[in-house]
């Protein structure tokens, strides 16, 4: 049997190489191309896209446009957003970001243990953080699914549970990996 594909959309991150590791380390091959480099429809030639934190802000929304369009109407696969990735889906949605503390490190999250996304991990995780905006609320169409005393929105999914996003960059420590697990148990 072959390996699931996952698109991964490199939208500037530092960590592409650690994020393409994971989840090929958990049985998925992966493709990375730059978010302004994304196709405009997948056919079934990947099983999942998954979208990388962000040098550009996600507010500019010029330049994620034909990422936005791909998420939303280009393919009908799963999608994960990390970091600046959730932010451009969620701010593409009509969510707003707030200004916050800087986060870098280990923080507790509290997820929705019910949710696909959290089958590998307890209702309290700990992630990495790296950033300073937050979404102050989920987007119409999607809805929380962990929070912290920092961040309401640190996970969200779309209300048809097909678009993921992660505040947290989940290349890094074990509740990330296994979080990361449970998307790729969605997509296989």
């Amino acid at each position: 049997m072959s390996k699931p594909r996952v698109l991964v959309v490199d939208n500037g991150t530092l960590s592409l190489k650690q994020l393409r590791a994971k989840l090929e380390e958990l049985g998925s091959e992966t493709v990375a191309v730059d978010a302004t480099s994304v196709p405009r429809h997948l056919d079934r030639e990947f099983q999942a896209v998954v979208l990388s934190g962000t040098k550009v802000r996600a507010y500019e929304r010029d330049h994620y446009r034909r990422l936005v369009d791909l998420v939303t109407t280009g393919t009908d696969v799963p999608v994960l957003g990390i970091c600046g990735g959730m932010q451009l889906l969620a701010v593409a949605a009509g969510a707003r970001l707030a200004e916050g503390p800087q986060r870098v490190g280990g923080y507790t999250v509290s997820v929705d243990p019910d949710e696909p996304l959290f089958s590998y991990v307890d209702a309290t995780v700990t992630v990495f953080h790296r950033h300073t905006l937050y979404l102050e609320e989920a987007p119409p169409g999607f809805r929380s699914i962990g929070h912290s005393e920092h961040a309401p929105v640190e996970f969200l999914r779309s209300e048809d549970g097909r678009i993921f996003g992660s505040q947290a960059h989940l290349e890094f420590r074990t509740d990330g990996t296994n979080i990361l697990r449970g998307f790729s148990q969605i997509y296989q």
